[in-house]
Order: structure tokens, then sequence, then C-alpha cells
């Protein structure tokens, strides 16, 4: 499974559901959604109402990623709001694990997100039970930072802790830095969902979810 999910951390604001619209006329397979609150990270975003407001415009999947610390104050408004997939950084909570039952139990995908600094091996005990893994490939609460590569050996590691723990049904996805020149190297690794943010939106959007999704999808 390879998906494409343009973050609109990158869209113009002013024109955000006809680049919604746009995005998806082109092919890509979820709207990614970057929640900041200025505390966990240093930058502001939006929250539930702009979900909510957004969901009327298309039926595409909504990937939340919180940014946000204690996440479980805010994560049953943007379920309200019509999201179908939460990711949050076990760091910003005291206890991941009931993070996790809670979006799972309102049938919407649960992720835990690993920051460049944080190690794999903290998913050892939560990764029975989550959907999946958001690797970031920059340091979170900013767009358009270039892409750490040593993510890469990120990647290899987590596939071989699925592989231990009987674990291969989770989807890995990665956000940060990617473009047409990083994302079939991606996809050959085994990242199956490619946040993109500025390569989408920067330009001429149609041609660039197509060139993305050919890129991505070459290895399949």
């Amino acid at each position: 499974m390879k998906l494409l999910a343009p973050s609109i951390l990158s869209a113009d604001f002013s024109i955000l559901g006809q680049q919604i619209k746009e995005v998806e006329e082109a092919g890509a397979d979820i709207i990614h959604l970057d929640i900041m609150d200025g505390r966990y990270v240093p930058n502001i975003t939006f929250g539930p109402p702009v979900v909510e407001s957004i969901r009327k415009i298309t039926d595409l999947p909504f990937d939340a990623h919180l940014m946000i610390v204690e996440p479980e104050k805010y994560i049953p408004d943007f379920i309200k709001a019509g999201v179908n997939m939460i990711s949050f950084h076990m760091d910003a909570t005291i206890h991941a694990h009931r993070v996790v039952d809670m979006i799972k139990s309102n049938d919407v995908k649960a992720g835990v997100v690993l920051n460049p600094a944080t190690p794999v091996n903290t998913l050892e005990e939560i990764i029975h039970y989550i959907d999946y893994v958001l690797i970031m490939s920059v340091n979170p609460g900013f767009g358009g930072q270039k892409f750490i590569p040593q993510t890469a050996e990120k990647v290899k590691k987590l596939k071989l802790l699925m592989e231990e723990t009987n674990r291969t049904d989770i989807l890995i996805e990665i956000d940060g830095g990617v473009n047409q020149e990083n994302i079939n190297y991606l996809s050959m690794l085994g990242v199956n969902i490619f946040v993109a943010g500025n390569a989408v939106f920067k330009g001429n959007i149609k041609e660039n979810v197509i060139n993305l999704k050919r890129k991505m999808e070459i290895c399949v």
C-alpha cells in the first residue's frame, strides 16, 4: 500500500477549499492535518473548527498529526470533527496506551510519532496496539524543512521491530522534506504513507501530485 498525504500546512489558506479539491482530483489519497498548540512545538496552526469546515469539502480520509500537549483532552473534538486517523507523540502524554485506546474505541486508526531523536525501541511496549507509526524526517513544528538522511536507518529499524513482534501489518508513515528526489527511495525502504507539503502545494499542484505518486509507486 502506497498512499500520498498532502499536508495542508503548506497550502494557501485563502483558497484552502479549492486546493483540497485540486489534490483530491489529482489523485491524492489522504489529507494530512498538522495540529500544533504552541507548547509541544513553537508554532500554532488550527483546531477542530477548521477540520469540521473542510470535512464538508472532501471525502478523503483525514490524518491528524497532533503536536500538542495532553492530546487526550482534544481527541474527542477532532474525532467529532471527522478525522479518520490520529497520531500523537508519546512524550506529550502520561498514559500513551490509554490515548491509543481512546482513539481506537471510536473506530479511528491510532498512530504514534517518532521524532528524529526518538529511538525506535520506545515502541516496544505499544506496538501491539497501534495501527501505524509516523516517523518524523524533520524536527516537528515547521513546514519546508530539509529531510534528515538518517531517517532511512530508522525506517529499517522499524521494519525489523515489526517483524520481530509479528506486526508487519502496521503502516509506516513519513513526514518532513519528502519530495520527488527522495520519495522513490523511501518507497523502496517500505514506507506506506508519504506526507508532502511544499512538494505538493508549491507550483502546479496537479503535476506535483501525479509525479509524486508515479515515483512512489515505481517499486510496487
